[in-house]
């Protein structure tokens, strides 16, 4: 029996007025992208305000993230909405600024720490599996508010070692929910050019949430600083980054630094890792032989970080769900200097899209780019396009320090959860992707969870 394809949102026309594209862009990035970008190699958008490439040809693709990072930075525009809660954070910085703190940053995900960090990961499994057999009466649950939170008490565990029912985990995952609301990740930054000093409007909640949320992180932070000061703190990842000191000048993150940092932790970790295990569950419940395969799996997964190397079926599945739902759908850079790209003049200023959605599903890069078949991460063609079109976590100098913790978190949940519980879609309700700053459900994801 064929299957329908995985959801996917409907593309907009061919030609669209400046003012009706920003409209939908500011409502759905994916939903506002005509439906040639799943085949085209690049594609030039004007503005009266600025200009845009997205690139999915391959070369281009590593010479702007692998060749030549420094000459293409993050830009500013995106990250402008984010800048109330982020700060200066590693995920907004460019330059000897990000490389410091990437120096700093990097050394808590080397491999050696993820091993220390997995008995964190697995009580917040089996927390999760506690909250979810309440719900396992086989009636309708929306996913992503379960995934969510289980994600959060990863974040917390792995971070400060406490489960998110501490308060102010609790508190800062509350605020967090309600500053997500009120601050799209677009706002008129995004499109008017100006200088740094130029003053950025944001909603008044949307900064209330922001400083509330930051001074929250900020007692975590201090609470730390004095274990740490005192010989008395837990070796976890809050510990291993502010203990660590930059290589070249010997000086470690500042408080305020500190807590920059966190705030992405917690907005990347949390957000991408709710947003990839929730999508991974509707594609199981909607594919019944995959979501078997990993319950025979997970049947004898003990808590022991080396069982995580013998779940193949469950990260082939994985991947696959990060293939057709990259949480982060769109990355945008900035050319510095003159570029000519496939023939084209590319000025200073230009904005470079670099997406992860479209690449995923480019129609010249994947055999039926649109088809869920984790099988594929089996052939010789997947791989492939592993290193050409495949980048959920970004690639090159930049990619997320956090890409590797990212696997083993959704792989061990993943496994976690289905081999306790069985999980179908509901009748009627399929999800429709929708991203802002990641890929979500416009009405959230809805599924039958029952005992298995």
């Amino acid at each position: 029996m064929t299957q329908a394809l995985p959801p996917k949102p409907a593309a907009r026309p061919d030609k669209v007025s400046l003012w009706r594209y920003l409209r939908l862009f500011r409502a759905d990035i994916l939903s506002a992208q005509p439906a040639k970008l799943y085949r085209a190699w690049m594609a030039e958008f004007r503005t009266p305000f600025f200009c845009s490439y997205m690139i999915n040809d391959p070369k281009l693709l590593n010479l702007v993230l692998k060749d030549r990072p420094d000459d293409f930075p993050k830009s500013d525009r995106i990250g402008s909405g984010l800048r109330p809660l982020l700060g200066n954070s590693v995920f907004l910085t460019n330059g000897e600024v990000w490389k410091r703190q990437r120096r700093i940053i990097d050394p808590a995900f080397e491999g050696g720490r993820l091993r220390d960090t997995f008995p964190a990961m697995w009580a917040a499994g089996e927390a999760a599996v506690e909250r979810i057999e309440g719900l396992a009466t086989g009636k309708p649950v929306e996913i992503e508010e379960e995934t969510s939170h289980a994600a959060a008490d990863v974040i917390f565990r792995t971070l400060f070692s406490i489960p998110i029912e501490h308060d102010l985990a609790t508190r800062v995952f509350a605020e967090f929910k309600t500053h997500q609301r009120s601050q799209p990740i677009l706002n008129l930054a995004a499109f008017l050019p100006g200088p740094s000093w130029m003053p950025r409007f944001f909603r008044s909640e949307t900064r209330r949430t922001a400083r509330l949320i930051r001074d929250l992180i900020g007692r975590l932070v201090s609470d730390r600083a004095e274990l740490i000061d005192a010989g008395t703190a837990p070796d976890d990842l809050a510990t291993k980054i502010m203990t660590t000191a930059d290589p070249l000048d010997g000086q470690r993150l500042s408080p305020d630094e500190m807590v920059d940092q966190v705030a992405i932790f917690f907005l990347a970790g949390h957000e991408t890792s709710a947003s990839a295990l929730a999508w991974t569950l509707y594609l199981l419940a909607t594919h019944r032989d995959w979501q078997d395969q990993i319950a025979a799996e997970a049947a004898t997964l003990e808590p022991d970080f080396s069982n995580l190397s013998r779940l193949r079926v469950t990260r082939d599945v994985f991947r696959e769900a990060l293939r057709l739902y990259p949480p982060v759908p769109m990355m945008v850079r900035e050319a510095v200097q003159d570029e000519t790209f496939r023939e084209r003049a590319v000025r200073p200023g230009a904005q470079i899209v670099l997406s992860p959605w479209h690449l995923h599903r480019h129609e010249r890069l994947w055999d039926q780019p649109d088809a869920f078949d984790p099988a594929r991460w089996q052939t010789e063609a997947a791989k492939s396009s592993t290193r050409d079109a495949y980048m959920p976590f970004s690639t090159g100098p930049r990619v997320c320090t956090g890409a590797g913790f990212a696997m083993a978190e959704g792989v061990l949940l993943l496994a976690m959860l289905v081999r306790r519980f069985r999980f179908d879609p509901v009748e009627g309700r399929i999800p429709v992707p929708v991203a802002h700053l990641t890929v979500r459900a416009r009405d959230g994801i809805w599924l039958n969870i029952s005992a298995r």
